[in-house]
């Protein structure tokens, strides 16, 4: 008979189960402390409980886990002097959503060389989580695939969906069902119904396909997420002046959403260039001081150093401490914003 299924599939590797991951890389108390407590401090951000700005900053992506620690230590150290106003988060992205192609990120191809070594990745990805834990310091990424929660989600403290994601079923069903508040960012033309509709579909009960601890494949059924909220990350024109902010505040209390509001200051509301970031992060931040306590949340891309670099597919000639996808801002700009903002604050 003639083949019907599978025709274009290369090949199928195991992965390690998630149960099995967590054993060999099992969660710390300190890094569960962390955890619990980061998730808590931002849920009382999001409803007003806790007045602190919530600032979730770091690389657009984790390539280098020396260079994103050395980042998590000097984070740490900043997160300590300015905590009774701002709430530090690290940014820990590990995986890239591509309009073509590229680099998917630290899980699908950790070495990178296109040897696609998702298991290596996921251990990487969650050892990293729990050393920045054990600092003390809380976690933020982006979830992409919707398999990977399984193996990192216990050691995040915030989680976004992507643009190009926000509008899509599944997203919204697995964030339905995570354990820490999500933000779904607008849609990369800038418009903001995907993102609405996706907070109010997560915030209900779900029922849909996906796999267990053990790895095998269920049928998930979820409570809903209560702390889901709307990222403003622009579109074909940027989207943080008091205008934009005040249509999305609009929109969420018509839906009866939670109005809290985080600011991108990267990818479209810069320019998709480092340079416009701290623009965009005073300007959120003039709003909050003028009268806006519904702006709670601003996020950087940052990095040890500044811009970004191509990467040769080996990694063998990188620059230390620098992207190898958008454009970030150095540490030294990252620090003098917060201190800014604590001051003004």
């Amino acid at each position: 008979m003639t083949k019907t299924f599978d025709i274009h599939v290369k090949e199928f590797k195991p992965l390690t189960p998630p149960a099995k991951m967590k054993q060999t890389l099992p969660l710390s108390d300190d890094a569960a402390r962390t955890v619990i407590t980061g998730r808590r401090d931002v849920a009382d951000i999001l409803t007003g409980k806790d007045p602190r700005l919530l600032v979730i900053a770091g690389p657009c992506s984790i390539h280098d886990t020396e260079a994103a620690l050395e980042y998590a230590q000097k984070m740490m150290a900043l997160r300590r002097e300015v905590a009774d106003k701002i709430n530090l988060v690290m940014r820990v992205y590990f995986e890239k959503p591509r309009t073509t192609v590229g680099w998917k990120g630290l899980i699908n191809d950790p070495y990178l060389d296109a040897s696609h070594n998702v298991n290596a990745g996921l251990e990487t990805a969650r050892k990293l989580l729990i050393d920045i834990n054990d600092m003390g310091l809380p976690t933020a990424t982006e979830i992409l695939d919707p398999i990977t929660p399984q193996y990192i989600a216990g050691l995040l403290t915030w989680v976004a969906i992507g643009a190009r994601t926000t509008e899509s079923q599944t997203h919204r069903e697995m964030a339905s069902g995570l354990s820490m508040p999500v933000g779904f960012k607008n849609s990369t033309d800038g418009t903001l119904s995907a993102a609405v509709n996706a907070i109010q579909a997560s915030g209900t009960p779900q029922h849909f396909l996906g796999i267990d601890p053990e790895g095998r494949s269920s049928i998930v059924s979820t409570t809903g997420n209560p702390f889901c909220h709307i990222v403003l990350r622009g579109g074909n024109t940027p989207n943080y002046d008091p205008v934009s902010v005040g249509k999305a505040q609009a929109l969420l209390r018509e839906r009866k959403l939670i109005d809290s509001i985080m600011i991108d200051c990267s990818h479209d509301n810069s320019g998709q260039k480092f340079t416009g970031q701290p623009f965009v992060f005073k300007s959120a931040l003039d709003q909050r001081l003028d009268g806006n306590p519904c702006i709670v949340g601003l996020m950087l891309e940052s990095n040890l150093f500044e811009g970004s670099q191509k990467c040769p597919g080996d990694g063998c000639a990188l620059r230390y401490g620098v992207s190898i996808t958008d454009e970030c801002i150095s540490w030294e700009t990252t620090t003098s914003l917060i201190n800014c903002a604590h001051n003004r604050l």
